[in-house]
């Protein structure tokens, strides 16, 4: 006899009740609210994410690998500002309501919170479109921000950009790939590497930072418009990933420049920190890379939040925009 589908409170109890209980849960999963203590002297930083079936991810795309993935962007906020992860919620939304999915889905959540020290602490579950919804909070001492760099700052990435976008066309079944590259272009998408320990080198010396989650030259513009700068970038010195030269040639650069989901850093440092920035990563085994240098903000229509780009001298556009929701 088919097992009946679970209903709501079923799901909870039977895939996401048993969640191990980290630092500051007084009460998580179970009540109306979850009860949480937040660590002594430091700040509360929170941002939630949504993935939608279709839009973010394939609809038939293996649930633990979702999973992982819906987490790991929301991290990656968390250590855009040098916050230390606590807690998430998770809001579900679900076609139907399948053990198989829900058991995949559950494992590779659970994993990857276990992977970084996060606790879930209650959420929802309701019928509709698979939609996934998740709302990460940490903590943070030093916070990074977008809205404190300077001219004359060193802008700086964490590392290699573009594997990501060269990797979609492969996720979605769009282009063919031998064995070898398909499993590194679902690592590549699935398995983004929040930067939380580049983020705690960075505390203290970098003047702002964000994760590059639409493209490197769309999210710097973030930094440059909160900033009251523009940016100069040389465009030879863009890390960019192996797999994006392998699966996108000659466009790999543009792919590095404006693809999204590869969640490194984009931060900048004053010129006198930057040593001492550098000094900092390397003693955690990391190597950001210099690619530019924030300019005082231009006069006319369009000042404020530009990045001017150049290549062996010459001036370099953009073919296409970074990522846009809408």
């Amino acid at each position: 006899m088919k097992q009946a589908a679970p209903g709501e409170f079923e799901i909870i109890r039977d895939y996401f009740a048993d969640a191990p209980r980290g630092e500051g849960v007084v009460l998580g999963i179970g009540d109306d609210c979850a009860l949480l203590e937040p660590p002594v002297g430091r700040q509360l930083a929170t941002t939630v994410d949504t993935l939608v079936a279709g839009r973010h991810f394939p609809a038939d795309a293996d649930p633990a690998l979702v999973a992982g993935r819906a987490l790991r962007v929301n991290l990656s906020d968390l250590a855009a500002m040098n916050a230390r992860p606590l807690w998430f919620t998770l809001a579900l939304t679900l076609p139907e309501s399948d053990r198989e999915w829900l058991q995949g889905f559950a494992d590779g959540l659970l994993q990857t919170a276990r992977e970084y020290g996060i606790s879930l602490v209650g959420g929802d579950t309701t019928k509709g479109p698979l939609t996934i919804t998740i709302q990460v909070t940490g903590s943070v001492a030093t916070p990074l921000r977008r809205d404190g760099a300077g001219p004359g700052d060193a802008v700086f990435v964490s590392g290699p950009l573009g594997a990501a976008a060269a990797a979609l066309p492969v996720i979605l079944g769009e282009r063919p790939a031998a064995p070898a590259l398909e499993a590194q272009a679902v690592n590549a998408y699935y398995h983004p590497e929040p930067q939380l320990a580049l983020a705690e080198a960075i505390a203290g010396l970098a003047s702002a930072a964000l994760d590059i989650s639409d493209g490197l030259l769309a999210d710097l513009g973030h930094i440059c418009a909160r900033s009251g700068v523009d940016a100069e970038l040389d465009m030879a010195k863009i890390p960019v990933a192996s797999l994006a030269r392998e699966l996108a040639g000659p466009e790999a650069l543009e792919l590095a420049a404006t693809g999204g989901d590869d969640y490194q850093l984009c931060f900048t440092v004053p010129e006198g920190k930057v040593e001492e920035a550098i000094d900092h990563c390397r003693q955690r085994g990391l190597t950001p890379v210099r690619i530019g240098t924030l300019v005082e903000r231009g006069t006319g229509p369009a000042a404020g939040g530009r990045v001017r780009c150049h290549l062996e001298g010459e001036e370099w556009r953009a073919r296409r925009p970074g990522y846009t929701h809408f």
